[in-house]
């Protein structure tokens, strides 16, 4: 099953490139060449942490740790140049990182697949919001918190995600209306964190943590959906529900 997730993720990986071809036609050279700096980057990130997941659990625990560290930094480093402003807000944000990022690091000891599963579920259901909403998107969902996504964006990413769960479903172990309802809490989980990370970098004035990967942020910006889902389908699991 490992060589069929990795086929379905290059097969999304050409799609969103040629997303990406007609999405550039449109907004010009400038507006390209950040696409593509995005793209690339974000071509890495999956493949470190995929590879990671299939072939080396300690190397998955080891990546883990970090993007809950770096993201403890982050939050912390925004604060900081805040001049400390919001006192209250960041240590509520920061109480409730712990526990999510803590659920998070369980969740890098769980079986296998059902890593190898939430993480396509997470990363299909990101990378094609963002394209269906520069494609289709005219409704915003958040236009304080989070101008960007679009209502289109969130359901054509949901769409895809929760098709392509079914295609993972041996990955799981579960079958198909549990499968639905894994993906779709996944799903559900990681939109609301990524708004909750927005919400926390609206409160700072800042659009991005850092500028740590060109073109896609910093650690939570890119990784706040697979902390959240992950988090998730720890809870799940702690729960013996799966």
């Amino acid at each position: 099953m490992l060589v069929e997730a990795y086929l379905i993720l290059l097969a999304y990986f050409v799609l969103g490139a040629v997303a990406l071809f007609i999405i550039s036609r449109r907004q010009g050279r400038r507006a390209a060449r950040g696409h593509r700096v995005k793209y690339v980057t974000y071509f890495i990130i999956i493949h470190v942490l995929f590879l990671s997941i299939a072939f080396s659990e300690h190397a998955f625990r080891i990546l883990s740790a970090l993007i809950v560290g770096g993201g403890v930094v982050e939050l912390a480093r925004l604060f900081r140049r805040s001049d400390y402003d919001r006192r209250g807000f960041f240590v509520l944000s920061l109480g409730l990182f712990g526990l999510i990022g803590s659920a998070f690091l369980y969740f890098g000891r769980l079986d296998q697949g059902l890593i190898l599963f939430t993480f396509m579920v997470l990363s299909i259901f990101d990378a094609f919001s963002q394209i269906s909403g520069q494609l289709l998107g005219r409704h915003r969902v958040a236009p304080v918190i989070s101008p960007s996504k679009t209502v289109e964006g969130v359901i054509g990413g949901a769409l895809v995600a929760l098709a392509t769960s079914l295609f993972l479903r041996e990955l799981a172990d579960t079958g198909t209306r549990g499968t639905l309802l894994l993906a779709s809490g996944i799903v559900f989980c990681a939109f609301n964190g990524d708004l909750a990370a927005s919400r926390y970098k609206r409160s700072y004035g800042v659009k991005d943590f850092s500028a740590l990967f060109p073109g896609n942020g910093g650690m939570l910006d890119r990784f706040d959906s697979l902390i959240a889902g992950g988090a998730f389908v720890a809870l799940l699991a702690l729960l013996g529900a799966l």
